[in-house]
């Protein structure tokens, strides 16, 4: 479980976030949603260590993490899929692949590890010794997804997995981490513009706005009370 309290990140004067405070369980998807700059990225970011807290907590499963360092909260089992397609793009698929596997928390053999992903995701497979920068978008964001979930993580978040892709490969790229969910038990964090999709793959969901929470619930109440329409002509 992952538990936040009143959590502020700030960059010097500028607060990205501010006094938030959510839950994420276990083998469920919870989703923040919000326009660009509501914070949801500083969020995350604060969550996997990658951006200054300046308030309030982080508990991963019980244990305050707050202080704890990006590589020791990966090694806890937490993982990361940043936006921006963030790969070694000269190296190839499996080499990607085989970094991740090396610096995480791992629980299954590297030959085991690897043909889950090529189960999951054929087109990896034949594109194993192709350099990652010389594959499409949607190739690229599997990869992405397989690189953040090689280890298994207890914990994942997921920061904008939809941006710029072909509606076919957002339903691939969906589906894949809806059924780790389901199937691992993980602890699924989706930071998302797209209300919609957002809300219907999550069980429960955050509005952010300028860094703060402005609406909870669980996702299926959020829905039927027009927040997806409200939010699209608001400021998505």
């Amino acid at each position: 479980m992952l538990e936040i309290r009143d959590l502020v990140v700030s960059y010097g004067a500028i607060e990205a976030v501010r006094g938030v405070t959510l839950t994420a369980v276990p083998g469920a998807i919870t989703a923040i949603v919000g326009a660009n700059g509501a914070g949801k990225s500083s969020l995350l970011r604060a969550i996997s260590g990658l951006a200054p807290i300046r308030g309030g907590s982080i508990r991963l499963d019980g244990k305050d993490i707050t202080t704890v360092s990006a590589s020791r909260r990966a090694e806890m089992g937490l993982s990361h899929a940043m936006e921006g397609r963030r790969i070694f793009r000269q190296l190839t698929v499996e080499e990607n692949l085989q970094l991740a596997w090396q610096f995480g928390r791992r629980r299954n053999a590297w030959a085991t590890a690897l043909e889950r992903v090529f189960q999951t995701f054929p087109i990896l497979k034949e594109k194993r010794r192709t350099p990652a920068g010389l594959m499409s978008g949607g190739q690229q964001q599997m990869l992405i997804v397989s690189v953040a979930t090689i280890c298994n993580p207890a914990t994942l978040l997921l920061d904008e997995p939809s941006l710029g892709l072909a509606p076919i490969i957002v339903q691939e790229i969906y589906a894949f981490f809806t059924e780790r969910c389901r199937e691992d038990g993980t602890t699924v964090l989706l930071a998302e513009q797209m209300a919609a999709l957002a809300l219907k793959v999550s069980a429960h969901g955050y509005v952010l706005r300028q860094g703060r929470v402005v609406r909870e619930g669980p996702s299926k109440e959020l829905v039927d009370t027009g927040l997806v329409a409200a939010l699209s002509s608001a400021y998505l």
